[in-house]
């Protein structure tokens, strides 16, 4: 009967707990350069099992926030060696999540006010991007409309994650999970509502429509080693303008087989009926575990008493918090000891100074904690 307080191998990484903080963006790394705060930030948080950074950009073109870290430069390697650095030191794990947002970006986080780029030409003309308006004023901006992606230029970009994630590995982390969820790159090219390519990376055919994250995973896994390359997917997922599309459950179970016998690390799944999606079909989650005989990770919604039914059910093995984590830096002592767990303030979430990012205590008992 394990519990969300057991220790936990994860492919002869030795995690503490089954806990995983998940990635959340928080968008203060001016210049694309994680900061010291950033350090002190991950370093309070190393009580987690196992820490997946924010999403980290692997290129200028494959940003779609203002100050996220990146980790395509010197600067950011050294950068996010003091992060990996801490962390060690206070006996967690920590990966980071490459990531490339596709045509979710907007002309002015591009170089040269170029297009983004996406499997598509079709435009998300219902999502945003946090770029700079018209006055140079940070803020949600309407994600600009992309360009199609040749298929030489797609070997680039899964050039880009593998250089991504061999830096990852110099900068001290102990894995990567290439964020392949919530309507980024990845998950662009897999879904069939906007994939309207007619080369091996599109059409009607789930094989094709997985090769590109199937191929980003390979290029990985030739650069640092199945045992430190996870994913995270999002299975329906509707975020970010995506649709539902003819063999979508056939899809996913189809990733799981394909991934399983590459051995990755783990699969994180992103159920994103906590962030208003439909649920997942009754019984997929199950479906999924039974294709996929690797470390499975379950985000979104949930609490101890889930994670633990989960746990003990064997539907997953490792447990994963976002928003708890904001404001909770001790979570799993919070968990452990019965404490209150406090709420964050979603205003403070995305950029700005230490508060609402690093002034978040420990819990002391004291009422104003809760």
């Amino acid at each position: 009967m394990p519990t969300l307080f057991d220790s936990y191998d994860l492919e002869g990484l030795k995690l503490k707990n089954r806990a995983v903080m998940a990635p959340m963006t928080r968008a203060r790394a001016p210049g694309y350069v994680p900061t010291a705060e950033m350090v002190r930030y991950y370093g309070q948080r190393a009580g987690a099992g196992m820490i997946v950074t924010e999403g980290t950009p692997i290129s200028r073109e494959g940003n779609g926030f203002v100050d996220c870290p990146g980790l395509w430069n010197a600067d950011q390697i050294a950068a996010w060696s003091k992060v990996t650095d801490r962390v060690h030191d206070q006996g967690g794990s920590i990966f980071t999540q490459i990531w490339h947002v596709g045509r979710m970006s907007h002309v002015s986080l591009q170089e040269d006010g170029k297009a983004p780029v996406s499997p598509t030409s079709l435009q998300a003309e219902n999502s945003s991007a946090f770029g700079y308006d018209e006055n140079g004023n940070a803020g949600f901006v309407p994600a600009s409309k992309p360009h199609a992606l040749t298929t030489a230029e797609v070997g680039r970009v899964i050039e880009d994650f593998a250089k991504a994630a061999e830096n990852a590995v110099e900068a001290g982390f102990d894995g990567v999970e290439i964020h392949g969820a919530n309507g980024y790159l990845v998950e662009q090219f897999i879904n069939g509502a906007i994939n309207d390519r007619s080369d091996q990376y599109g059409g009607d055919t789930t094989e094709n429509r997985a090769r590109f994250a199937l191929e980003v995973v390979d290029a990985c896994i030739a650069r640092i080693g199945a045992s430190r390359v996870g994913i995270r997917l999002s299975p329906f997922g509707r975020l970010h303008d995506l649709g539902d599309f003819d063999g979508e459950e056939e899809t996913f179970l189809y990733l799981a087989k394909e991934l399983g016998h590459r051995g990755i690390a783990f699969i994180h799944i992103m159920d994103q009926a906590s962030r208003g999606a439909p649920a997942m079909p009754e019984g997929f989650l199950e479906q999924f575990r039974s294709s996929y005989d690797g470390t499975l990770i379950l985000a979104g919604g949930l609490n101890l008493d889930k994670a633990n039914a989960l746990l003990d059910a064997g539907t997953i093995d490792l447990a994963a918090f976002g928003s708890p984590y904001v404001a909770n830096p001790d979570l799993v002592e919070r968990y452990r000891h019965g404490w209150p767990v406090a709420e964050p303030d979603m205003a403070l979430y995305y950029g700005g100074d230490a508060h609402g990012y690093t002034d978040y205590p420990p819990y002391s008992g004291r009422k104003a904690d809760v």
